[in-house]
């Protein structure tokens, strides 16, 4: 009974030390599982350098030269976004004169101002907001690519030793855990590699359209096309769709025709047809768990959970199918009679 006691109320203590340490390392999550990423990303090239070198050396060069890779593009591309931003360019006579058709029609037909001193100081409250909202997004960016690069340091170090410690807490069949550690490490290689590939050729076959008509900023919307295929669902119709809104405001009907085709029947069905082949080819994984993992892992891990969604349900029906195995066949075999 004293062996007990200590048993359980050392599992106590464990569970409620680890949720109140996952509390307070929320706002580093992105961080962590980026980190984690990198480390199943480069872990075997690491473990061959160390072969060639001192191990220490090794592992030095790796982390260097991700934070370079990481660092360097992340800086080009923020400063193209910005350069793109500044140069944006509305026809805004012709965006004005329509838009206050459609105010004055608002008003006669809801009696609602859009223009009263009421929604117009909600309006600059939201725009401060958002403005806040994207200064600290920037800053919680770098602080976690400073987590990223000290842990990956840190696990690539302690690589070997770290794994065959997580292998004896599994608790699992011998075969049963390389089947987990494999099937992690391929679903997180697939998302990290196969959305990233995504969004970069949903831009470019956003960008002929945007370019074919005449978009008023094609490579910025291209950009964020490639953003928004992450999204599961509403994905880069988040994009052409205001940009359509836009040619119908300004009365360009004949490009807005264009941009909807365009965007519903190419980019779209693009998007369906690549993210399955990517899907299929890289981890042979249903594009349903995507689909759901993503939407489940975004509330949960942030910007990350495009990767780790999919691997919880992965993971959560691969655990369901050890139980069936190990527990309920055998069960069954068992209770047949001979």
């Amino acid at each position: 009974m004293k062996e007990r006691y200590w048993k359980y109320s050392l599992i106590v203590f464990i569970i409620g030390l680890g949720y109140l340490l996952f509390r307070q390392a929320q706002p580093f999550m992105n961080g962590i599982l980026g980190g984690f990423t990198l480390y199943l990303l480069l872990r075997n090239f690491t473990f061959w350098l160390q072969t060639k070198m001192k191990p220490a050396l090794a592992v030095w060069l790796v982390t260097i030269g991700v934070t370079l890779f990481i660092l360097i593009p992340l800086s080009l591309f923020s400063w193209a976004l910005v350069s793109q931003v500044s140069k944006m360019h509305f026809d805004t006579e012709a965006i004005i004169r329509p838009a206050w058709h459609v105010i004055d029609f608002i008003k006669d037909r809801t009696g609602f101002d859009i223009l009263s001193e009421k929604s117009l100081s909600f309006f600059v409250s939201q725009a401060s907001s958002i403005g806040q909202s994207v200064m600290t997004g920037v800053s919680d960016l770098l602080v976690n690519l400073c987590v990223a690069i000290m842990l990956l340091f840190f696990m690539l170090y302690e690589g070997k030793p770290m794994e065959h410690y997580i292998s004896t807490l599994l608790p699992f069949k011998a075969e049963n855990k390389i089947e987990v550690l494999k099937k992690v490490q391929l679903m997180v290689r697939s998302n990290a590699i196969g959305i990233p590939l995504l969004a970069i050729i949903q831009g470019f076959i956003s960008l002929g359209g945007y370019l074919i008509c005449d978009a008023p900023n094609p490579f910025l919307s291209a950009m964020l096309t490639a953003f928004a295929s992450v999204i599961p669902l509403v994905g880069t119709a988040l994009v052409w769709v205001p940009i359509t809104i836009y040619f119908l405001i300004v009365g360009s009907w004949v490009n807005a025709l264009m941009m909807l085709g365009y965007g519903a029947i190419i980019v779209s069905q693009c998007d369906n047809l690549i993210r399955f082949l990517l899907q299929k080819k890289m981890a042979d994984v249903h594009p349903l768990i995507t689909i759901f993992g993503v939407v489940a892992g975004l509330p949960l891990f942030g910007f990350m959970g495009v990767i780790f969604g999919p691997l919880l349900v992965s993971l959560f029906l691969l655990f369901v199918d050890m139980f069936r195995k190990e527990f309920l066949l055998e069960d069954n075999q068992s209770a047949t009679p001979d």
